[in-house]
């Protein structure tokens, strides 16, 4: 690792840590020449999914339009923002793990669900809504019904 002051090639590494759930690695150099410490991180490249549209097109997985869609859902609720990370971290992760180029749009909504039911009811209406395209009061109410059904 080339040192960040000098420029030096051999460093000493001095401590090293699991972070963010073991998926990277913290590692604290010191630079044998100019003896200035450093901070690196190391982590596993995966490659990038695609997500299959309703429509046929093909995107890539997008975390910020995932992130953006959870917070409208909780949008006014009492949900943090770490919350809301943590979901569509572990939606994310879930992805990569079952799918190795594309996903379907839909198994991505599917996954967002789950996890918003059990988090607020409301959150996870407001998502299905949107998701499910629900066209009128109705299919609104039938999936409230749902809910107080299973609750």
């Amino acid at each position: 690792m080339r040192c960040p002051k000098c420029t030096h090639q051999e460093d000493k590494v001095i401590d090293t840590r699991s972070v963010r759930n073991g998926d990277v690695v913290r590692r604290r150099r010191v630079c044998l020449r100019c003896e200035h410490r450093f901070t690196t991180y190391e982590e596993v490249v995966k490659g990038h999914l695609k997500v299959i549209k309703r429509d046929g097109r093909h995107e890539d997985l997008d975390k910020k339009k995932l992130l953006n869609g959870v917070e409208r859902a909780c949008e006014k609720r009492p949900i943090s923002i770490q919350q809301i990370e943590t979901i569509v971290d572990q939606v994310i992760s879930e992805l990569e793990t079952e799918h190795e180029r594309e996903v379907p749009g839909t198994e991505i909504g599917k996954k967002v669900m789950e996890r918003l039911e059990k988090l607020d009811e409301v959150a996870y209406v407001r998502f299905a809504s949107v998701y499910r395209r629900f066209r009128d009061v109705n299919q609104f109410l039938s999936a409230v019904e749902g809910l107080i059904e299973r609750g």
